[in-house]
């Protein structure tokens, strides 16, 4: 056995000598200048490009088979900048046709390349002749078939400029791969770069490469990984008259934010847009992508239906989605209509600057939406952007326990946002209603509630001040927080300076609530206040401002004897203060009228003759009661003195 394998190394010993000696004899009797001439053809053939050397040229042969071209220019027929540099360009040679005095490039590898992308007008570029001219080698049967079939760049640039659509893009630190087998139709490329500061990797691979330089329909898959996003396509693409694709897209990333930033969008507000992923049917043509079988999942809100997006000069999304719960809070977390911690509007700037950048039209429906503190059911949204001009309409929405709908619309003038609202909420309950739209929470009951808004500034704070429309109110069945007028009038009608120490405590039903309120810049005038309950009754006259939020009102409270018997005992009141903890109290003068102790008195005041002689009697009975703008709520003394007399 021992002699047998002795006897079979010794020839394969003597052919490895023999190629050693033969490749020694080749270095020493090689043409170099044949050499060069065949690789620059090869190059030539392959690329369509015409071979540019500027610097030195490096051949080996043994113990490595190479020509090395410093400082290469490779430039395409009739133009005169070349649309590849390379500082080192080597194509290592295939050993066995060079012992028989043939040249066949096996692989080319270029070292720093700066490749220089032009496109044109008409869709071409600097690199069609090098597109054209591989199709026609791989094409079975051609003149010049290729005699390599890898390319591997290292260290590569490549600068991309679209002047059409006023585009530039720059690619670092390329290391890449390219490969066209021979024995097959396919081509594949791997390998990463570094676009805007982040290193991708990536790969794609083509079924049908010669179908896919002739434009031909070909197999596509094509990965793209990096920090931000994460991409991936697996389908057809053609490019006859425009670019084609057609397959499956999926897009993953854990910040849409993010990811919108890196590829040079202006994210939309400051708030949501975190982990984002989709997966579609993609149909791309030219600048469109149409999707269906959407599945697409945003900041834990799940959504299925159709999307389009188009970027013809202006970007474009159009969708129809539909999904179970949605969760809109994050995309308003910033945004504060009162300053945090205080009663007063917030003055922080809007920025309107996501308005002007996309256009958008989307229908949204829902089985449950959460918006903040505020819950609706089911509910059919619309959302139309178009020319910095925000439209959302809600064609119904399942919300306060009733049903909502209406139209909320932003438009963009500079830095100034004019604002216009309609909405009508039908059988809501007015405890949740009220509370959250305008931060009254003293009010129960149902009813329906109409609003029609106009408002422009460049803050919360502007809003309000230039706040002009209508609102009306009517209600049943509730009762309203704070203060019970039936007791109250009961116990004043029989001691009217008994005071109001109790004025702020309790409750007053009512089965019938009316209000009508006008708006112009920032001041509400209420036209029709009316409060029907069972033992008593309220109208209210007078006016609200919006920007200091506070009231300025006057009202008569009375008590009711029958359903359809004239008031009985009435009660003239102020309402004054801030919204959220206004003061309610009696007015002074009407008490003292009404006292068969201090009336007389009162009248004596109105003789001048005697003003001065009674004053001082009037205020130590009353305690100074008849100063008008001393509420009764905080000025106890009318009630000690109205309960030392007997009153």
């Amino acid at each position: 056995m021992a002699q047998g394998i002795k006897r079979l190394g010794m020839p394969i010993a003597a052919l490895l000598g023999a190629a050693l000696i033969g490749l020694i004899a080749t270095s020493w009797l090689l043409n170099r200048d044949a050499l060069r001439e065949a690789v620059e053809a090869q190059i030539r053939a392959v690329t369509g490009l015409d071979l540019v050397v500027n610097g030195n040229i490096d051949i080996s042969v043994f113990p490595g088979s190479y020509v090395s071209f410093h400082n290469v220019g490779l430039k395409g027929g009739g133009t005169t900048e070349p649309a590849l540099v390379v500082d080192v360009l080597t194509a290592n040679l295939r050993l066995l046709p060079l012992l028989l005095r043939r040249f066949e490039i096996a692989d080319v590898m270029m070292l720093r390349p700066h490749i220089h992308v032009v496109r044109e007008a008409d869709g071409g570029s600097n690199w069609t002749p090098f597109i054209e001219t591989i199709a026609r080698a791989m094409k079975p049967g051609a003149d010049n078939q290729v005699s390599f079939s890898e390319i591997r760049i290292q260290d590569g640039e490549l600068a991309y400029e679209d002047a059409s659509n006023h585009l530039s893009e720059a690619l670092g630190d390329i290391d890449l791969s390219l490969a066209w087998p021979s024995i097959s139709r396919s081509f594949a490329a791997t390998g990463q770069f570094d676009w805007r500061g982040e290193r991708v990797d990536g790969s794609i691979s083509i079924s049908d490469f010669v179908a896919a330089l002739s434009g031909d329909r070909s197999g596509l898959k094509a990965r793209l990984a990096s920090a931000p996003v994460k991409l991936a396509f697996d389908g057809t693409v053609a490019d006859r008259t425009s670019m084609m694709m057609e397959g499956t897209l999926t897009i993953d990333s854990s910040s849409l934010r993010e990811a919108l930033r890196w590829t040079g969008q202006v994210p939309p507000g400051s708030g949501g847009f975190g982990r984002f992923a989709l997966k579609a049917r993609a149909n791309v043509v030219g600048p469109s992508i149409a999707l269906t079988n959407v599945n697409v999942e945003l900041d834990g809100n799940v959504a299925e239906g159709v999307m389009t997006y188009a970027n013809n000069g202006r970007q474009t999304l159009q969708a129809t989605l539909a999904a179970g719960n949605l969760d809109f809070t994050p995309y308003i977390s910033t945004f504060r209509l009162l300053a945090s911690g205080a009663r007063d509007w917030n003055r922080q700037l809007f920025d309107l600057n996501s308005l002007s950048s996309t256009d958008l039209d989307m229908r949204l429906s829902a089985a449950q939406v959460t918006v903040g503190s505020t819950k609706l059911g089911r509910t059919a949204l619309g959302a139309n952007l178009r020319g910095g001009a925000l439209a959302l309409s809600v064609g119904e929405a399942q919300m306060y326990g009733g049903i909502a709908r209406g139209s909320f619309g932003i438009a963009r003038s500079d830095a100034i946002a004019d604002v216009k609202a309609q909405f009508q909420f039908t059988d809501v309950d007015l405890q949740s209603c009220a509370g959250e739209l305008f931060g009254v929470n003293k009010l129960t009951g149902r009813g329906n509630l109409n609003v029609s808004l106009v408002a422009s500034g460049s803050s919360p704070f502007g809003l309000a001040q230039s706040l002009d429309g209508t609102a009306t109110l009517s209600g049943h069945d509730g009762a309203i927080a704070g203060f019970n007028v039936e007791q109250l009038l009961k116990r004043l009608e029989r001691r009217p300076l008994s005071g109001a120490g109790n004025f702020r405590n309790g409750s007053t039903p009512y089965d019938h609530l009316t209000i009508a309120v006008k708006f112009a810049d920032g001041i509400a005038t209420a036209d029709d206040v009316r409060v029907e309950g069972p033992g008593a009754r309220l109208t209210l006259t007078g006016t609200a401002s919006v920007p200091s939020r506070e009231y300025d009102m006057k009202g008569v409270a009375s008590l009711v004897t029958a359903p359809n018997a004239p008031p009985g005992f009435e009660l003239p009141f102020v309402v004054q203060g801030p919204w959220d903890d206004p003061l309610i109290f009696p007015d002074p003068e009407s008490l003292i009228r009404r006292s068969p102790a201090s009336a007389p008195l009162l009248d004596a005041v109105k003789d001048r003759k005697t003003r001065d002689a009674v004053r001082s009697a009037i205020e130590r009975f009353t305690g100074g009661g008849v100063k008008p703008a001393v509420p009764a709520a905080v000025a106890p003394a009318p009630a000690a003195v109205g309960d030392a007399k007997g009153n």
